[in-house]
C-alpha cells in the first residue's frame, strides 16, 4: 500500500479524521498500516487492520462487520485532529473516503448541500464561495473532512458549523440502524456535540443549509474585522472573506503546507477555556498579581457572564514562547499549535502538552483541555 500525503482532520465516530485527496481504493483490508501516514502530525503507530470505505454503504458495512467481529474500531477521516499512540491501534481502522456531494433548493431561496463524510472540508468551502453560497466562508482553510465537522462543532473566526447544519445522517452502533439527527439531537456546544467523546454514532453524511448571497455573514470576530478594514457586523464579498481568513490562518501555520514544519500539527491543541464569574474573578486576580494591575487578558463574555479566555494568551503569558521545546515544539508562528518538526514521537508531544498545561495551571489557576481526539493515549 503506497504512502499517502497527510491531509485534513478530525475523528468521526468516537474517533475520526482525514488525509489529502486520493482515489478510493475499494474495500480492501490491510495489516500494519502506519497511522503516522494518515495524521497531519505525522505521528502514530500501525493499525492492526486498515479498511477503506469508498461510500456511505461501505462505511456502514465496514463498521457493522467490525462490531459483529467484536473488534475495536477507529473511524478515520483526515487525522488533523487526532493524536495516536506510538503503539498504534490494535483494532480495525475504517478510513472514510465517501466523496458524494449534492445540492438541493430549500425554502426562501436557500440551498441545501448533502456531503459524504469523506468529502475534504476546505475544497467544499471553496466551492460554496465560488457558487455564491454564504454560511461557512469564515471556516476556510480548516483541514479535515465533512464527517468530523459536527463532532467538534468545528468553528473559527466567529462562525461554527452548527449555524448551518440541518441534518446529520449517522449509523447508530447500539441499534444497528441509520438515523437522521437534527440540530437539537446533535446537542451542539462550543467545540462539542453529542458525538464527541462517544463511540455510539458514526457520522456518514452531513446536510448544510446556506444562503444564496454574494456577501459573507456578518463579521463577528475582531481580528477578521481588522484585517478587512471593516467593523463588526459588516458584510463583505464572499471571496474577500475567504481570502482574508486563509491569510490569517497561513500566518499562524494553520493551513497545511508540506514545506512548512509548523503545519505538522493537530491545529489548536487546547480549547479556549470558559470560566463562570467566580472562576473568572479568581483568574483576574492571579493575572494582576503576575502581570501587574494594568494587565488586560482578552476575554469574551456571554449573556450569563461566563468568560471565554484565549488559550494562546494564557500559554504566552505563562512563559511558553513560540518555538519552545524539542523534539516536539510549540509552533514558531502560534503558541496554540504543538508541532512535530520531524523527529518527535507521540510521547514527546504529550510531554510538551503536559508541561504547558501544568505551567498555565500554576500561573493562572486555569486547566487547559486538549482539543484533538486521543487514541490509545491520554493527556
Amino acid at each position: 500500500m503506497s504512502r499517502p500525503e497527510p491531509g485534513p482532520s478530525g475523528a468521526f465516530a468516537g474517533p475520526a479524521a482525514e488525509s489529502a485527496p486520493r482515489e478510493p481504493r475499494g474495500p480492501e483490508t490491510a495489516a500494519g498500516v502506519p497511522l503516522a501516514d494518515y495524521t497531519t502530525l505525522g505521528l502514530g503507530g500501525p493499525a492492526a487492520r486498515f479498511r477503506v470505505a469508498a461510500d456511505t454503504e461501505e462505511l456502514i458495512a465496514a463498521v457493522a462487520e467490525t462490531d459483529a467481529a467484536g473488534d475495536a474500531l477507529l473511524v478515520l477521516g483526515g487525522g488533523s485532529n487526532l493524536v495516536v499512540s506510538d503503539e498504534g491501534f490494535a483494532g480495525t481502522v475504517v478510513h472514510a473516503e465517501s466523496r458524494s456531494v449534492s445540492f438541493r433548493d430549500a425554502e426562501d431561496g436557500r440551498i441545501r448541500i448533502r456531503a459524504g463524510a469523506g468529502v475534504p472540508w476546505d475544497p467544499l468551502v471553496e466551492r460554496t464561495v465560488a457558487e455564491g453560497f454564504s454560511g461557512i466562508e469564515f471556516l476556510s482553510g480548516i483541514p479535515g473532512r465533512v464527517g468530523s465537522t459536527p463532532i467538534q462543532n468545528v468553528g473559527a473566526y466567529g462562525q461554527e458549523v452548527s449555524q448551518s447544519i440541518v441534518e446529520v445522517l449517522v449509523y447508530d452502533r447500539h441499534t444497528g440502524e441509520r438515523r437522521t439527527m437534527g440540530p437539537a439531537d446533535c446537542r451542539f456546544d462550543y467545540r462539542d456535540s453529542v458525538f464527541k467523546g462517544s463511540d455510539r454514532y458514526v457520522v456518514c453524511e452531513v446536510v448544510f443549509e446556506l444562503e444564496r448571497s454574494p456577501s459573507s455573514r456578518p463579521i463577528r470576530y475582531a481580528e477578521v474585522a481588522h484585517a478587512l478594514g471593516a467593523a463588526a457586523g459588516d458584510q463583505v464579498p464572499l471571496a474577500r472573506a475567504r481570502e482574508t481568513v486563509l491569510g490569517l490562518r497561513r500566518g499562524k501555520g494553520m493551513v497545511l503546507d508540506p514545506d512548512d514544519p509548523d503545519t505538522r500539527s493537530a491545529g489548536s491543541f487546547f480549547t479556549n477555556p470558559v470560566l463562570d464569574p467566580p472562576e473568572y474573578a479568581d483568574f483576574a486576580r492571579r493575572a494582576a498579581d503576575l502581570l501587574g494591575p494594568d494587565a488586560e487578558p482578552p476575554a469574551h463574555f456571554d449573556a450569563e457572564g461566563r468568560a471565554k479566555l484565549s488559550a494562546a494568551w494564557l500559554i504566552d503569558n505563562a512563559g511558553f514562547s513560540r518555538g519552545y521545546g524539542s523534539p516536539a515544539r510549540i509552533s514558531t508562528k502560534h503558541t496554540l499549535a504543538l508541532t512535530n518538526p520531524g523527529d518527535a514521537t507521540t510521547e514527546d508531544l504529550l510531554a510538551l502538552a503536559r508541561e504547558v498545561r501544568a505551567g498555565v495551571a500554576k500561573a493562572f489557576g486555569v486547566t487547559l483541555v486538549n482539543e484533538p481526539v486521543m487514541v490509545g493515549v491520554a493527556l
